[in-house]
Parts: C-alpha cells; structure tokens; sequence
C-alpha cells in the first residue's frame, strides 16, 4: 500500500492554492472542475503524485467556510531552516501559531503556521525529529 494524499475542504480555492503553492512551495500538480456535483479538484504537492503523498484541496461551489472541529490534527513539512521558513511565510502575510523551538518534552525544532482556512501545518526542522529517541538509543548503546 502507498499514501496517496491528504484531503482539505477550502474556502476559497485561490486563495488556498496561493498559500500552498507560493508561500510553502509546491507546485499545483492537476486541477479539475466537476459541474455535475459543483465541486473542484486541486492537488498540490513536492512532487509527482506517482512517487509522492500530495494535499487535495477541494472546493464545494458556494461554500466559504468550515468548522474544522477538533479531531484535525496538522500536516507536517519537513524544513531545512526553520526559522528563515517562518519569516519567509510571515513576509508573505502568512501566520505563524507558535514561533520556532523545541517541543514540549522534547528536542525536535518545530513551529506552527496556518492556511487561510485555519488548517495549521507544523514545520519540522530536518535533523532534529527523533533526536531525543536518537540520544537514548545511543546512551543504551555505549551502556552495554
């Protein structure tokens, strides 16, 4: 088995594939209407969809907005700087939720940004997820 993609109801299809595509950097890989069920299709991604897991957006005609709930946790995106990442996104009026550092109970580097519809994305820097679990395997190790 393979993951395919992440699906996300949006707002507004323009403005979702401007933050996607221009703020975070992936490419909008197809795009679809449907007249018959007045929806559209958006995937966008890092990559082809043959060998990558991509985001579909998708658009119900007429509807500008959802109650996320709470059972949505996040996308997370892998980063090689995190903290030029987040002031790249806030330079293109993006939203930072939670500024850069460590995790709570943890070493791993992330910070939190949203997209117009408020779906967050956690930004992870590379390098440093799992290094705590890295460190006591490690200290195991040389135990031994």
């Amino acid at each position: 088995m393979q993951l395919l993609h992440t699906m996300l109801r949006v707002g507004n299809l323009e403005e979702s594939l401007k933050f996607y595509c221009e703020v975070l950097g992936m490419k909008l890989l197809r795009r679809k209407d449907y007249p018959g069920g007045e929806f559209t299709l958006a995937f966008v991604g890092y990559g082809d969809e043959s060998d990558n897991t991509v985001i579909e957006l998708t658009y119900n005609w007429g509807v500008e907005k959802y109650e996320l709930g709470n059972a949505y946790g996040h996308i997370a995106l892998g980063v090689d700087d995190i903290y030029a990442m987040c002031e790249e996104i806030r330079n293109q009026a993006g939203k930072v939720v939670r500024e850069p550092g460590p995790m709570k109970h943890g070493s791993t580097v992330i910070a939190f940004v949203e997209d117009p519809d408020g779906y967050k994305i956690e930004l992870i820097q590379l390098g440093t997820q799992g290094s705590a679990v890295k460190q006591e395997s490690q200290e195991q190790l040389v135990s031994q």
